[in-house]
């Protein structure tokens, strides 16, 4: 079994954010990654294991 390829954390959290603005599949094309790694890694933002932050908007655009 392989390990492969690792993502760092800063790369999940920006993915994370794309697909929930434009959807899992489209961000997982545009990334170029597996739609089912960022489909885990949605679910575990969703459970708190990831942690995304408050939102992808600057404080400016609130």
């Amino acid at each position: 079994m392989g390990t492969g390829k690792q993502y760092d954390e800063e790369f999940k959290k920006q993915a994370i954010k794309l697909a929930k603005e434009i959807g899992t599949k489209a961000a997982a094309d545009e990334l170029c990654i597996p739609k089912g790694t960022l489909g885990t890694w949605v679910q575990r933002a969703r459970i708190g294991e990831i942690d995304t932050g408050a939102g992808s908007r600057t404080p400016g655009e609130s």
